[in-house]
């Protein structure tokens, strides 16, 4: 196998997920873990990930050095590069210009690690120190205007760094990379596949749950959905599934889930309404973490007074989420390097529930977990159906939460979504979804003057939400989602539409 080294970037579990996806079984461990470990575990290669540190920081996390002498072929991305460099007593500095996004870099040395590629490709950047002399015994492989070594190795020795990311999406040949490091540097076999994972993930669950009963909660989402199917093919009736209509969704949502799952062939299914619960804890809260908190801790008292009055028939053991790992790694969970980017209420477990939890889902990526639910027979229509945040509206209404702009939410998503189906573009974007901002603007209709709200329009491309880009929909759908919007929707004078990559904005607003 392949062991990722977690200096705690948002995209260490991105390189294990790419690893993985190449059909190559790939695991995480701590930056500090001991070279006798990695020893015992017959590791092909190892990866030392990015991360948020200096490597000049006091406290920066670092590398068993004798892990360097084991023979193992390693490559150090962003960070994993520069610590390379310092621990090998290379030069280093803070950069003048940050690098940060989309460059080019220029090859100076194709070797094994870039075989098949062009003199100039594109990467993505994110770095402010840069290594401005090589340790002994290196070359430099490729360079870019602001970064003289953006790329070094050691061709005896098999150790390789890379100052950009070649897990991202943005770099477009950063998946030949690793396929180079992994098959003709590391020589590793191709061990892994998903359909594997269904059979184990069923088999764990039968072992673990027995015949005690499971709660979970859905929302219709592709992630609650497929962690059901995986219970249900463990345990049959002893899973009860919980919906919480939280007054939070998109139009028509409540109805349409639980007609989703009367579809599927659950007979434990309950839908608890809880709009006003919610509605009143939110009332006059604007900071996105505090919704999010208080988000989290109704949705659990809802669950907590719903297992109360299940029990009067039936005894809960556990409780189920269908957590993936890019909530995970937003909300700092993955190693004690990681940074908290935002809180997500299914990660967040009151002790007063007194259930244990299982989240057969959670070193999955969306991608992934669609795969693993086409596996188990759920329908492309619902594996395809774009992500929707737990706390849902809460989130992309900016400022207040009030129903009114709820309503008003519900109508403009509703057409734009109405839209993209329309011109055959919902399955062509990873999600998309409008958001109600928290400013109004003048406007004119019928020769009246309006001061009414804003909304933004968001829809992306990625394949896996760790990053992701714009989508760059056609003229007329935007201009036919903005009249529509417009006329039909009362409280909005005006749409526009966001072009921001992840990162650095992330794809929801709050």
């Amino acid at each position: 196998m392949i062991a990722i080294l977690d200096f705690g970037s948002q995209y260490t579990h991105l390189i294990t997920r790419r690893v993985r996806e190449l059909g190559v079984k790939a695991e995480i461990f701590e930056h500090d873990i001991n070279d006798k470990t990695l020893k015992e575990k017959a590791v092909e290669g190892i990866i030392l990930s990015g991360g948020p540190a200096s490597v000049f920081e006091k406290s920066a996390p670092s590398l068993n050095k004798n892990i360097l002498e084991l023979g193992i072929p390693i490559l150090g991305v962003c960070y994993g590069h520069q610590l390379l460099a310092y621990l090998l007593d290379g030069k280093l500095k803070s950069s003048k210009s940050r690098e940060y996004g989309e460059e080019v870099i220029e090859i100076k040395k194709r070797g094994v690690l870039f075989e098949g590629l062009n003199k100039k490709e594109q990467v993505w950047f994110s770095h402010g120190i840069t290594v401005y002399r090589l340790p002994k015994d290196f070359e430099v492989l490729a360079t870019t205007k602001n970064a003289p070594i953006a790329a070094f190795g050691n061709l005896d020795k098999n150790i390789f760094g890379v100052q950009f990311h070649p897990e991202v999406a943005h770099t477009p040949k950063g998946t030949k990379i690793l396929k180079n490091f992994l098959f003709k540097i590391c020589h590793a076999k191709k061990t892994w596949k998903i359909e594997d994972f269904k059979k184990k993930l069923i088999k764990d669950l039968k072992s673990e749950i027995g015949d005690k009963k499971v709660m979970i909660g859905v929302s219709g989402g592709v992630d609650s959905t497929v962690a059901a199917k995986l219970l249900y093919k463990a345990i049959k009736g002893n899973l009860y599934c919980v919906f919480i209509d939280t007054g939070l969704l998109r139009k028509n949502e409540g109805d349409e889930v639980s007609d989703l799952f009367r579809k599927l062939g659950f007979k434990n299914f309950q839908k608890v309404p809880a709009e006003d619960k919610f509605l009143s804890a939110l009332k006059g809260i604007v900071d996105p973490e505090e919704k999010r908190k208080i988000f989290t801790k109704v949705y659990f008292q809802v669950f907590i007074d719903t297992a109360k009055m299940l029990e009067k028939k039936h005894r809960f053991e556990f409780l189920a989420q269908g957590t993936i790992y890019p909530d995970r790694v937003e909300s700092g969970k993955t190693s004690k390097t990681s940074s908290l980017i935002k809180s997500h209420h299914n990660l967040s477990v009151p002790q007063e529930l007194g259930l244990q939890i299982i989240e057969p889902l959670k070193d999955f990526y969306k991608d992934e977990v669609r795969e693993l639910g086409k596996s188990l027979g759920i329908s492309e229509q619902i594996i395809g159906r774009h992500p929707f945040p737990g706390p849902g509206l809460a989130i992309r209404i900016l400022g207040e939460i009030t129903k009114d702009r709820i309503k008003i939410l519900q109508e403009a998503d509703a057409i734009f979504i109405e839209e993209l189906r329309n011109f055959g573009y919902y399955d062509k974007v990873w999600q998309a979804f409008a958001a109600l901002l928290p400013v109004k603007s003048v406007g004119v209709m019928g020769d009246e003057r309006t001061y009414d709200f804003i909304v933004a329009l968001r829809a992306v491309t990625s394949r896996d939400a760790m990053t992701a880009d714009w989508a760059n929909l056609p003229n007329e759908l935007l201009k036919k989602v903005s009249s529509r919007i417009i006329n039909q929707v009362k409280g909005i004078n005006r749409v526009v539409y966001d072009i921001s990559q992840k990162p650095p904005a992330t794809i929801e607003y709050e």
